[in-house]
């Protein structure tokens, strides 16, 4: 008992503190990795890694976390959860509202690595389970932290939870409102629900459009072109235009002594791999070339082990190259892929070689497939662009994710009703 209403002080404890970064003006629930010797951070469905990790309530699926501690010790850790509105901003709700008993749980499924140069623990966990129900819908913040010391948070992440109540149809189109087949693609889309089952679609609904998951471009929208009995309309909005883009670049070190796509080189170099990838150049002349990707996603993968690549992958040294002809003024070069969800600026931004006049960058990644571009950020900004150095290209197949949250009068939280994928080219 003393124990439980310990933890409980220590609630008490996080949210006066979350209320007073509220009154600062807002609580930074953008993921982030606070401890550097967390790696490998994948938040997906277990029935699918390639599309949204967006989780029904009531339904069968299950969210997994899957994470690398890097270490020889193993380290007790426990999560919980913090409810979110559409801005990501912690709700009014308190835990007992949105969560089944105690707002936490520690992890038990945690494995040491095998035969690595690296040395690491592998943890994992799924969402729903018997620790923890989710009983509203709407976004989630989940927090990791060492069981004896949660005010030390390691990383925290986002995913969703959605009740399924109303039916997206979204669109995407190369002929918008500023070009036709050239630079753009234009999303659109429709949301159907039951007759005088919403009141006031033009107050209650808030729309959020992302493309291939990225935060940094995405767009929220709350009033539809045209409302009917039992749906509304999305369309012909300029802020619904988004740059084309590329396809994702990819390359693959799933074995350490063999070339493999995209690498130039494997070599050792004690006390661990280093792979160094083929030079990069700009593609914002080049001919759109089409090429399968996941969308910016990642999978570990050691092909030369017949075990389980959680434990069996090992770490390299991963050097990045882009020869962009010289220094670019004016802003930062940016790479961009799930593998960095939560990666502090210090190693997503690419640094000039002034001796070699290349754009460099060296990350710790597991053993794998990734796929990865080159984001231009202008000083003075936090949205990427894709124009400057991948280029724009209308055929590019774009992955775009319509999320609708319904806040009806007098309602305390914005509930995530409904939501749709669509593909640009398809």
């Amino acid at each position: 008992m003393k124990t439980k209403w310990n933890r409980y002080l220590t609630f008490v404890g996080c949210c006066l503190a979350t209320m007073a970064c509220l009154a600062q003006g807002g609580v930074d629930t953008r993921p982030h990795i606070f401890d550097s010797n967390v790696r490998s951070l994948k938040v997906c469905l277990t029935s699918n890694m390639y599309i949204p990790p967006v989780l029904m309530m009531d339904g069968d699926d299950r969210l997994i976390v899957n994470f690398d501690y890097l270490d020889y010790d193993v380290h007790y850790l426990r999560y919980s959860v913090t409810h979110c509105n559409a801005n990501w901003q912690p709700s009014q709700l308190v835990e007992s509202e949105y969560v089944s008993g105690f707002n936490y749980a520690d992890i038990e499924d945690y494995a040491p690595s095998e035969a690595t140069y690296v040395h690491y623990y592998n943890y994992q966990f799924l969402l729903p389970n018997a620790d923890m129900e989710f009983l509203v819908s709407g976004n989630y913040l989940l927090s990791v932290y060492e069981q004896d010391d949660p005010d030390k948070i390691l990383f925290q992440t986002r995913f969703s939870v959605c009740e399924g109540k109303v039916s997206v149809f979204p669109q995407v189109t190369s002929r918008t409102d500023i070009d036709y087949n050239n630079r753009y693609q234009q999303v659109s889309f429709d949301v159907r629900y039951r007759p005088n089952q919403i009141k006031d679609p033009y107050s209650e609904f808030t729309c959020v459009v992302t493309q291939n998951s990225r935060e940094d471009n995405a767009v929220a929208v709350s009033r539809p072109m045209m409302v009917g009995v039992d749906h509304v309309t999305y369309e012909h909005d300029r802020n619904l235009i988004f740059p084309a883009g590329n396809e994702f670049r990819r390359f693959e070190t799933v074995n350490a002594h063999n070339l493999n796509m995209g690498v130039q080189s494997i070599r050792y170099y004690q006390p661990m791999y280093h792979a160094t990838l083929m030079i990069d150049e700009p593609r914002n002349e080049v001919q759109y070339l089409y090429d399968k990707t996941q969308y910016g996603r990642f999978t570990i993968r050691n092909g030369e082990t017949r075990g389980e690549s959680a434990v069996q992958a090992d770490y390299m040294i991963t050097h990045f190259t882009l020869d962009a002809g010289g220094k670019l003024n004016g802003g930062n070069v940016v790479l961009y892929g799930e593998f960095l969800q939560g990666y502090p600026a210090s190693q997503v931004v690419m640094k000039y070689d002034a001796s070699s006049g290349f754009y460099t960058s060296e990350l710790l990644l597991k053993q794998g497939a990734y796929n990865y571009m080159y984001l231009w950020v202008p000083d003075g900004t936090t949205v990427g662009q894709t124009g400057k150095i991948e280029g724009d290209h209308y055929e590019t197949i774009n992955e775009y994710l319509v999320k609708v949250y319904d806040r009806p009068m007098g309602e305390r939280y914005d509930r995530f009703v409904g939501y749709g994928v669509a593909y640009s080219g398809k």
